[in-house]
């Protein structure tokens, strides 16, 4: 890896609050910021947190929903285990048919948030990047439309291009409210947004 980039990481606020408040990743204060912002995240409920490695995410929804709900990450790769009973990790890709009804198995219920910060292999093409993003989007938002009880809210990133809006109308097809929102927390250089839906409508349309 390059030095500058090495030692711009070295330096980067959130890197350094992320190893101090023993974080595995500094993405856990995305996930923060937007929950505090919009309160889609609460206490006692079930999360399904899909891209989940190395398991960041997970940790912040563990905080926020405390001992009485629930945190499910599904990625690729393992996950390193969590000390908590109710933070489970499987090995899943979220891009096969099958791969809702394996997560609604481990559920003790539907999920009350379904989020996604799962990423592409990033090739440096911008278009192809793009692409894969939004298609990793396109299949969090098939799981979460499967998973997610009705007032349930969905959580994804995204990259911006011209893939984006039609992205947008499709999910809000599926939720009363829409939200695009780039937390503090997210490097201003990054193209990187996420997308919010609350009050999740169901698939009847």
């Amino acid at each position: 890896m390059p030095k500058t980039w090495i030692q711009n990481r070295k330096r980067d606020y959130y890197y350094k609050k992320a190893k101090e408040e023993k974080y595995r990743s500094r993405a856990a204060f995305k996930l923060f910021q937007a929950v505090e912002k919009y309160h889609f995240m609460e206490r006692g409920h079930i999360v399904i947190d899909l891209g989940a490695a190395p398991g960041g995410w997970a940790q912040a929804a563990r905080k926020i929903v405390g001992s009485k709900g629930f945190v499910l990450g599904v990625d690729l790769r393992p996950v390193e285990p969590f000390p908590q009973s109710n933070v489970r990790t499987i090995i899943a890709d979220i891009t096969e048919q099958e791969t809702p009804e394996k997560i609604l198995e481990m559920l003790p219920r539907k999920a009350s948030v379904v989020i996604s910060d799962a990423s592409p292999n990033i090739s440096g093409i911008w278009e192809v990047d793009h692409a894969r993003q939004i298609d990793l989007a396109q299949e969090s938002l098939r799981i979460a439309l499967k998973t997610l009880v009705l007032s349930g809210s969905f959580f994804v990133k995204v990259f911006q291009g011209d893939m984006l809006d039609d992205y947008i109308k499709k999910v809000e097809r599926h939720f009363e409210v829409v939200r695009v929102i780039k937390p503090k927390a997210s490097r201003a250089k990054s193209s990187e947004i996420f997308i919010l839906g609350m009050r999740f409508k169901g698939t009847s349309d």
